[in-house]
């Protein structure tokens, strides 16, 4: 089955221009203790999708990811309740295939969004762990897109909220904007959105995936908290107001982007599902937690004036900002670790038996 026969309609790719100057330093000893620390860290900690993932395991086309039924956004409605097994099983499938997409064409964004930090940020040290996130944005893309196509045979288009946000972050010239909108906004949320998969998902390939894009994800935002609050304070109130209102913006955008509205329509569902979904206590708290990592990275970059706290009071998501972000990152290296050790143990086993 090739790849057109598998994807669900969208154009096949997508150009944006920009006006990025590339930014030579020749301050080659100058580099901050704590980001080549992180740049040493993301050298030892590189990985091969094709070797650390069993992708000799089968995956349920029934319900791949195993996520639990009453986690579907539709469970337990008057349109859930008329299905049949049949349109459930497509149901799971349509919506962990475009879930796992949007996640897919987000890293490919920020494969293009480090690539961008490499050639504009001025100070070498960041050039030099950004090289490391390039490659770590490109197994990501490689893992996602595999599982896609080679297990979940499914893929979707990108989300427009996404796509806009995706768009603004790429053009503009500023290199702290695209630290901003890629390595706070956009990977502080997919953060907690690959969170929720790791810990509930029962199907042990989207699991582990997950669990080691998490890994190296928790040192691309650790990154861009570096950066940005070393530069924030040096800019004018203005320009500060100026990032807080992208903030702002980008927020409801992310926030939009879990609706799923390309599901329901094509599983041909009523106007009156895609509201419910919308409104739905389940969403909202799906939807909040979300900004479990936003806000308090936001917070400690500096960006914490009162057009950001309304925002967040508005969505009720103020409380995270006293969120132990550190303790967040560490438990998202030790969940990998975890599964590192079981499955050496595994591979010992069946060595032993052999």
């Amino acid at each position: 089955m090739t790849t057109f026969e598998v994807a669900l309609g969208g154009p096949t790719d997508w150009g944006i221009d920009t006006s990025a100057t590339t930014v030579f330093d020749f301050d080659y000893k100058g580099g901050r203790d704590q980001l080549l620390r992180l740049y040493d860290k993301g050298t030892r900690r590189q990985w091969i999708g094709s070797d650390r993932l069993d992708w000799s395991l089968d995956v349920d086309p029934e319900g791949p990811v195993g996520m639990p039924d009453e986690l579907h956004p539709l469970f337990g409605t008057p349109w859930w309740d008329k299905m049949t097994d049949k349109e459930r099983v497509e149901a799971r499938r349509h919506l962990e295939a475009w879930r796992f997409s949007q996640f897919m064409h987000g890293e490919q964004g920020a494969l293009i969004c480090t690539a961008k930090i490499v050639q504009t940020v001025p100070d070498v040290d960041s050039k030099f762990y950004a090289a490391t996130q390039v490659i770590d944005e490109a197994r990501h893309v490689e893992v996602y897109s595999r599982y896609l196509y080679d297990k979940v045979q499914l893929v979707y288009p990108l989300n427009k909220n996404l796509e806009s946000l995706l768009n603004d972050v790429i053009q503009d010239s500023r290199w702290d904007m695209t630290y901003l909108g890629m390595q706070v906004l956009i990977e502080g949320l997919a953060l907690a959105a690959f969170g929720l998969i790791r810990n509930a998902a029962t199907e042990p390939l989207a699991k582990a995936l997950n669990a080691y894009v998490m890994q190296d994800e928790a040192r691309h935002v650790t990154f861009g908290r570096i950066a940005l609050r070393d530069y924030y304070p040096q800019l004018t109130q203005a320009e500060r107001d100026e990032r807080e209102e992208f903030c702002v913006d980008a927020c409801y955008r992310m926030r939009d982007r879990f609706l799923g509205e390309e599901v329901w329509e094509r599983l041909g569902l009523p106007q009156e599902a895609s509201d419910y979904v919308e409104h739905s206590d389940l969403l909202r708290s799906f939807r909040n937690y979300l900004f479990t990592r936003i806000v308090p990275i936001i917070k400690d970059i500096g960006l914490w004036g009162p057009r950001i706290t309304k925002a967040f009071t508005d969505m009720g998501v103020i409380e995270y900002a006293e969120s132990d972000l550190d303790a967040e990152m560490a438990n998202d290296e030790m969940a990998a670790e975890e599964l590192d050790k079981k499955r050496m143990r595994h591979i010992e086993e069946v060595a032993s038996q052999a």
